[in-house]
């Protein structure tokens, strides 16, 4: 289904505050409360809209340092990587996974508590993996632009 103006709105006000009711809703889209339902059910039954979270200030939970991993595998064989993805996807600091073109298999973001807390990721937890072969960090200084909301 091909999205029209009125749900790209939609999207772009739920993606700013996912709290506004259906009546704020209606109110900036100049539709009715139950259109304003209908349309955001459709969104969510059709896949468009897969969920709803807080965002929460990473600071203000102790964790201090974010970083980006770059990691090279050893190995493409197919249960080592799945093996990597699986362990990858348990882990709460890893908290986005892209598999990448490039000198990177796998580009990590990694947000934990300090500098001794990311070494045990990479030096404990990574390198002794037997499917990485190596992994490159980089530390974010400051973060400029806060993760943002997708163009609609």
């Amino acid at each position: 289904m091909e999205l029209d103006k009125t749900d790209g709105r939609l999207l772009s006000a739920l993606q700013t505050n996912a709290h506004l009711t259906s009546q704020e809703l209606g109110e900036v889209l100049g539709l009715s409360p139950s259109q304003v339902g209908r349309r955001r059910q459709r969104l969510e039954c059709e896949g468009y809209i897969t969920g709803y979270a807080a965002r929460l200030d990473a600071e203000k939970l102790g964790l201090g340092v974010q970083a980006f991993l770059q990691v090279q595998l050893a190995t493409h064989a197919p249960d080592a990587a799945n093996e990597l993805k699986e362990m990858l996807a348990k882990l709460p600091a890893v908290t986005g996974a892209w598999a990448m073109t490039g000198d990177a298999d796998y580009l990590l973001r990694v947000v934990c508590e300090d500098l001794p807390a990311l070494n045990h990721i990479i030096h404990d937890i990574l390198l002794p993996h037997t499917a990485v072969s190596r992994v490159h960090s980089q530390i974010v200084m400051n973060q400029f632009k806060a993760d943002a909301p997708l163009p609609t």
